[in-house]
């Protein structure tokens, strides 16, 4: 049988609460000067290596490894001092001052300046229509280059959340062209990329920071989650994020499993404008259909996190588990509410799922037998990830969908944001004035306990108004051959592949 590696999640005592540790699995480090591995990739990046711009989970865990900010996460959940040696924050909170790091290059091989800092802060703040590619940015009042290593960034309000946007990626000022040739600070550089088949990482050897062990990795896009198991048992890759536990049960004992959490919010997604969606007892009704917990027990043997609204257990003060309550499987009530709504009969859906994610596939197919009993039926589609990207995300041409969404900075604002009204990312089309007096509520006001509080009245708000289905932070597991030690699970949805290392054997 094969060993689980149970990895934990230590998270800031601002933002989490403290996991349980669990055991960890490691061996000792090999040579490692031409080290090599092969990683395998559920779909190809289709949105942008721009890392201002990308926008899928799965693009952006990737660029975790060839990009930085003036701060970054660490494993723990902290933010420590990244492109910058040293930080301050004024006593009203409005003015932060960063100290650069001494030496610290691009990919390309040039310094970093204050001016590259000053240009990759602007760049994100104002895109000239009012429409800031970092939301959190529109707060920002100006942003100053004292000195040679000296940067100032001044903020309209203050903002007990802002420094954990300082995560964005330093760029350099002189690369016109970050969509297909980025140039970051990380330990990895980008090599090359052939769409739908691979992408190359090299170690930067010039690195400011603790370097990679593995000198060369490939990112192999594997599809097909079919041949997922086949690919890892035949050799082709090494190591596969997010297997489910079908595939894992083929592998043979040559892998080492690792156990955590996906730290992203996984549902039943809505649009809101889709009818018969604009009824909220029709959403209830949806709600009281699922039985959350046969869906664990089928996915991942029984295991998951459940939700009962759009934030996870690993932002620990603002994770309301009382949530999870508001709906627990009740037919009956949901055939009352469908009746009232004229809806006695039920009604057909088309969920549109992304192919390559055999989780959310799988949840569909599971959900789908679940609203047989009120008389609903759900028609799975199955897309391509750029297809669900552009018609569903973008364009919001849908009528529901399962997927995963995930916090991009460790902020509650990076998940709870997006369901304001007006929310450019708003792509489930939820309008509530009430939340959107909370969540203004929320960021207007530099308390931590009320900013918690009105966090909390924006997750109850979604909650009540069944936005959507809530389901789970689903369970990771990680495949690894045992070549190779060194994964370790962020609070994040990122991938460090710099812990990875050749086992001596």
């Amino acid at each position: 049988m094969k060993k689980r590696c149970l990895k934990p999640l230590f998270l800031t005592a601002v933002l989490f609460s403290l996991t349980i540790a669990l055991t960890g699995c490691s061996g000792d480090k090999a040579s490692d000067s031409s080290s090599e591995i092969t990683i395998g990739l559920a779909q190809d990046i289709e949105d942008s290596l721009d890392p201002h711009k990308a926008v899928a989970a799965g693009t952006k865990e990737i660029l975790f490894n060839l990009y930085e900010g003036l701060v970054k996460p660490d494993a723990d959940g902290n933010l420590i001092d990244a492109v910058a040696s040293a930080h301050e924050v004024s006593e009203d909170g409005k003015t932060y001052t960063f100290t650069l790091r001494d030496g610290v290059k691009f990919h390309d091989g040039s310094l970093v300046t204050a001016d590259d800092v000053k240009y990759s802060i602007d760049r994100c703040a104002d895109t000239g229509n009012g429409d800031p590619l970092v939301s959190a940015f529109s707060n920002i009042e100006s942003v100053n280059v004292l000195d040679e290593s000296t940067i100032e960034v001044n903020l309209k309000e203050a903002d007990t959340e802002f420094l954990a946007y300082m995560t964005t990626a330093i760029i350099p000022a002189s690369n016109e062209t970050p969509d297909t040739n980025p140039i970051g600070t990380g330990p990895y550089k980008y090599v090359s990329r052939s769409p739908q088949e691979e992408i190359v990482l090299e170690r930067f050897d010039e690195y400011w920071g603790t370097p990679a062990n593995i000198a060369n990795i490939t990112l192999k896009v594997i599809a097909d989650p079919d041949s997922i198991a086949m690919n890892l048992n035949g050799g082709a890759i090494d190591m596969f994020m997010r297997i489910t536990t079908g595939q894992m049960n083929e592998l043979s004992d040559e892998f080492e499993i690792y156990e955590g959490t996906m730290n992203l919010v996984q549902a039943l997604y809505l649009n809101n404008d889709f009818e018969p969606f604009q009824d909220v007892r029709v959403r209830r009704a949806l709600c009281y259909a699922v039985d959350k917990q046969e869906i664990f027990d089928i996915l991942s043997d029984g295991k998951g996190s459940e939700l009962g609204s759009s934030v996870f257990p690993s932002f620990g003060k603002y994770y309301m588990e009382e949530l999870n309550s508001v709906y627990t499987k009740d037919t009956k009530k949901a055939k009352e509410l469908l009746a009232e709504a004229g809806y006695e009969n039920g009604f057909t859906f088309s969920v549109a799922v992304p192919s390559n994610y055999q989780p959310h596939v799988d949840t569909a197919q599971i959900l789908a037998q679940q609203f047989k009993e009120i008389g609903v039926t759900a028609n799975i589609n199955l897309i391509e990830w750029d297809s669900w990207l552009s018609d569903v995300y973008t364009n919001r041409e849908f009528e529901a969908t399962v997927i995963g969404v995930d916090a991009s900075s460790l902020t509650a604002r990076a998940l709870l944001e997006r369901f304001q009204s007006d929310a450019s990312n708003n792509f489930i089309n939820f309008k509530s004035d009430a939340y959107d007096t909370a969540i203004t509520n929320a960021l207007a006001t530099a308390d931590d306990d009320e900013k918690t509080r009105y966090y909390k009245e924006c997750e109850t708000i979604l909650a009540d108004e069944a936005a959507n289905v809530y389901i789970q932070d689903l369970p990771e597991f990680v495949a690894l051959n045992k070549k190779y030690a060194g994964y370790e699970f962020y609070p994040l949805y990122v991938q460090d592949f710099s812990k990875l290392y050749v086992v001596e054997e």
